[in-house]
């Protein structure tokens, strides 16, 4: 008999069943054994449809194996189990640290923005004045409801930095000349962008101050998801609104030309409040109005999902034990205190005391120990910040001995940095206030506010210490931008020439407008020497008001239509005394010879 095949009665398998693996008969023992997984070439999955079918038919559907991943295609995707050919790149920094991806865009935050570049693209082509200010006002309003609309509050530190970075924008509104403005706009610009961000330790606040621009890139596909899903959804309103702009804009063009020829009076109120757009500086007021749209929508942004800063960790210095610690910084003590018992008898006497205990002579006495002083203090506080991260940390022993070291060091220090300032206050006394003078000046100055915030710290604590040093910064800058430092300088100048000193006309022509009140008091034919390259300047200026400061029109109200004529047409020699000496070279004490203010 023949034997028949123990297959033979069985139907074909489904095509979608063929890859499953089969038992195989044992004919020793007649059980069932797996054939080895080894043995088997594993089929590609099966199509939804295939699958469909076998589950009607009754099979169990297979259950494909993962195909495996070599370890380079791993490594490229992360180890997710699905090979990229370009490979995930790991997140950046700021994405990890960035609290929140932000919703939509805010209605009133997209208003904002385009208020903001029309207002940089019509207002800050002229110059620099109040508009910096009229423009900072709906850039603020955008980013405060982009913040609301993400949920965040107002804390006190918060309105700190945004008070303050507007206050610092009055400072050219106010004064004329460019450095303070300077000084008071990279400023502003790093207040707001705390207010922003919220950072409170010393490399938060660091990395805060500029951090909005990291948002940059980001926020501007977030602000075209937000246009396009506002015209997609409301597509009648915004044209509602267009056209209503437009006929507006029409009208005003329209009846304001008619009125304006109609009146002259009219026409010279409506020039001079509406800006002069020429088709000549169209693509510098096209570039004006997307710094402004671009900066908006950044500190929107930034507003709506902050950057953690305070996220980022410097590891603390390994510790070290008292000696080791206590004694390079006890020496560095002994050694202040011998300078400044020296110093003592020339910081109280004045230049007897100069002449008797030097060899120097009086100006470069005081002038060179300035800057050596400057820098002594500098110094001194990054060896206060790395004794403080390799400060002993053992227990209340270890404090209190950090605290009466790095105490008395900061203690010495403020007596340097009197002595500094004495010797600076000598020198302006002897030769005069200059720019370069008044502002390393105020440096020494804003360095003794720090060294007494130092000491604050070590009796109340560290918290508040980064954002205190912060804020004496900007106060300084405020400070220094609202006395009118080319106002002081002439000042002073003019009270020496009272007080039979010399004066040095050459420099002095060269202050700005702010310093007009105290040049105009000067008799003749120094006055016309002194004012008439300012009075120049200010003939030929036609900015509007938003782009002229006060100090310039104070100017104006005090010169008005003044002419010095013959008095200014031979100004040389007028630099009397020991300042045009100097300048001339007949001493060898040079005055000033690199002095770029």
């Amino acid at each position: 008999m023949s034997e028949t095949p123990p297959d033979a009665s069985r139907p074909e398998p489904a095509p979608d069943q063929a890859a499953s693996p089969r038992p195989m008969p044992d004919r020793a023992t007649h059980k069932t054994a797996p054939v080895r997984e080894e043995a088997q070439i594993p089929a590609p999955a099966a199509a939804p449809e295939a699958m469909g079918r076998g589950e009607a038919g009754g099979g169990t559907p297979p259950v494909p194996e993962p195909p495996k991943v070599p370890a380079y295609a791993a490594q490229r995707t992360g180890g997710q189990g699905q090979p990229s050919p370009w490979g995930k790149p790991p997140p950046s920094v700021t994405t990890r640290l960035r609290a929140a991806k932000p919703g939509p865009v805010h209605a009133g935050t997209l208003w904002a923005t385009v208020a903001t570049a029309l207002l940089s693209m019509v207002l800050l082509g002229d110059g620099i004045g109040l508009n910096l200010l009229l423009v900072a006002l709906p850039a603020s309003a955008g980013a405060w409801t982009a913040a609301r609309a993400a949920g965040r509050t107002l804390r006190p530190w918060t309105a700190v930095w945004g008070i303050g970075g507007l206050a610092l924008l009055a400072v050219p509104a106010l004064r004329d000349a460019g450095w303070p403005t300077f000084l008071a706009m990279v400023s502003a610009l790093a207040l707001g962008s705390l207010a922003l961000h919220g950072s409170r330790s010393w490399l938060g606040v660091f990395l805060g101050s500029l951090g909005v621009f990291t948002s940059v890139f980001e926020s501007l596909g977030w602000g075209v998801r937000g246009v396009r899903e506002r015209m997609s959804g409301s597509r009648g309103r915004f044209g509602v609104v267009f056209r209503s702009v437009a006929v507006a804009v029409v009208l005003l063009i329209v009846f304001g030309a008619l009125f304006a020829s109609a009146d002259a009076a009219f026409a010279d109120l409506l020039s001079s409040l509406t800006p002069d757009v020429s088709v000549g500086d169209g693509p510098w007021r096209i570039f004006l109005g997307l710094l402004g749209l671009v900066g908006a929508l950044a500190a929107a942004y930034t507003a709506a999902a902050p950057v953690r800063w305070d996220g980022l960790k410097v590891r603390p210095g390994k510790a070290r034990g008292r000696l080791e610690w206590a004694l390079p910084l006890i020496v560095l003590n002994l050694l202040f205190a011998a300078f400044l018992t020296i110093q003592l008898t020339v910081l109280l006497g004045g230049y007897d005391k100069v002449m008797a205990e030097t060899d120097l002579s009086y100006s470069a006495y005081a002038r060179q120990g300035f800057w050596q002083l400057l820098w002594a203090t500098v110094l001194t506080l990054g060896v206060i910040a790395l004794a403080l991260r390799w400060a002993p940390r053992g227990g209340t022993r270890d404090r209190t001995l950090v605290r009466c070291v790095l105490g008395t060091l900061c203690f010495l220090t403020l007596v340097v940095v009197a002595s500094a300032l004495r010797r600076m206050d000598l020198y302006v006394d002897a030769y005069g206030l200059t720019r370069l003078r008044i502002s390393v000046a105020a440096v020494e100055l804003w360095l003794g506010v720090i060294l007494v915030l130092i000491m604050a710290a070590g009796v109340f604590g560290p918290r508040l210490l980064p954002r205190a040093v912060a804020a004496s910064a900007a106060v300084g800058v405020l400070v220094f931008g609202l006395v009118s430092p080319d106002g002081l300088i002439a000042e002073q100048n003019v009270q020496r020439y009272r007080n039979d000193h010399s004066i040095d006309i050459e420099y002095l022509k060269g202050l700005s407008a702010d310093a007009v009140p105290a040049l105009n008091t000067l008799p003749e034919p120094l006055r016309s020497c002194a004012l008439q390259d300012i009075q120049r300047a200010l003939r030929n200026s036609d900015d509007p008001w938003y782009a002229t400061s006060w100090g310039e029109s104070r100017a104006r109200d005090i010169l008005g239509d003044w002419d010095p004529g013959f008095r200014a047409l031979d100004c040389r020699g007028l630099s009397t005394g020991d300042n045009g000496d100097e300048r001339d070279g007949g001493t060898d004490d040079v005055y000033d010879p690199y002095d770029p203010y």
